[in-house]
């Protein structure tokens, strides 16, 4: 009988106490720390490579079964790091998107106004057109709102397309900034060969525009972009980082997810990958529970709190 792999996390194999949350007041050197002592712990102990079975979702989508996870003799590195968009590369919600959906209303006067809190509400629904149906479905659909399920189809659709186009003007003019931090974690990731995608439920030529315009075009052309409409199910639903994974050939137990929602939260963990959770503007009360590690944001020297070595270090360890 072949032995049982256990798997270790960098915690439980340096410390007694699980590093599920970060406060502000956590160091980069406190981090790296643990990364030592999960070295020395390792020196003499045979790592092996484990099969392992994916998850329930990956399988629906028609690929493999088994296949060969991550181990820390063939990948000390995450395989590939998944960045959600809004609220994790640029904090979009409140003053890009909501403002870009509120001029469409006025714009087709539709007499319709989403505040600040009313948006943080739909904002737990995934995706525009889906929030904007949600939202009429509830409230009453405008009255030059068409009548039959078909054209309403098509009207919240033109209104979707006119919003992107206002919401991409916003990005171009570079009114909304990077979160602290992005830049410097995707350029340690593309230094050491770690594959880089942002996975969203936005539009995808809204995602494109944030990619391109605020990290400028030679990171954009290294990083996949899966968005939108590309699956039929979005978050909470984990499919959109199975065709991550899928598509960049890589196993989700190799993958660190970059999220700010419990929604988006929930698709990560259903996918079989890490997450870490940087809280944003409208997200900062929700339940995070389950999340590998939460800080406030990802952040820069001197304010860093976390960076590649601390993304690499929440992998499984398999040590038979």
């Amino acid at each position: 009988m072949a032995s049982m792999a256990v798997c270790y996390s960098l915690a439980t194999l340096s410390s007694t106490t699980p590093l599920l949350s970060h406060k502000n007041t956590t160091s980069i050197a406190n981090l790296k720390s643990h990364e030592r002592t999960l070295q020395s712990s390792l020196v003499g102990t045979k790592i092996a490579i484990s099969k392992t079975t994916r998850p329930l979702s990956s399988r629906r989508l028609g690929t493999s079964s088994s296949e060969i996870t991550c181990s820390a003799s063939a990948s000390p590195l995450p395989s590939a790091l998944l960045f959600d968009c809004d609220g994790v590369l640029v904090d979009t919600e409140k003053d890009g998107h909501r403002i870009s959906f509120n001029d469409t209303f006025k714009e087709k006067e539709l007499g319709v106004t989403w505040d600040v809190d009313l948006y943080g509400e739909l904002l737990k629904i995934g995706g525009g057109k889906e929030r904007m149906t949600a939202y009429f479905n509830k409230t009453g659909w405008p009255e030059n709102a068409p009548k039959s399920e078909e054209e309403r189809k098509a009207f919240i659709a033109s209104l979707h397309k006119r919003k992107t186009e206002l919401f991409m003007a916003l990005i171009e003019k570079k009114l909304l900034p990077l979160r602290p931090g992005v830049a410097k974690l995707i350029d340690q990731a593309l230094a050491e060969g770690v594959k880089v995608a942002v996975c969203s439920t936005s539009n995808e030529k809204a995602v494109s525009a944030i990619v391109t315009f605020l990290l400028g075009p030679e990171r954009a052309e290294k990083i996949k972009i899966f968005a939108g409409d590309v699956v039929p199910r979005k978050k909470p639903d984990p499919a959109i980082y199975v065709l991550a994974a899928n598509t960049l050939g890589v196993d989700p137990s190799c993958c660190v997810v970059i999220e700010d929602s419990g929604i988006g939260l929930a698709a990560a963990k259903a996918a079989g990958m890490k997450c870490i959770v940087t809280k944003s503007g409208y997200t900062a009360n929700e339940d995070f529970l389950n999340a590998d590690a939460v800080f406030d944001f990802i952040g820069d020297p001197p304010e860093e709190r976390f960076d590649l070595a601390f993304c690499r270090s929440l992998l499984k360890q398999y040590v038979s």
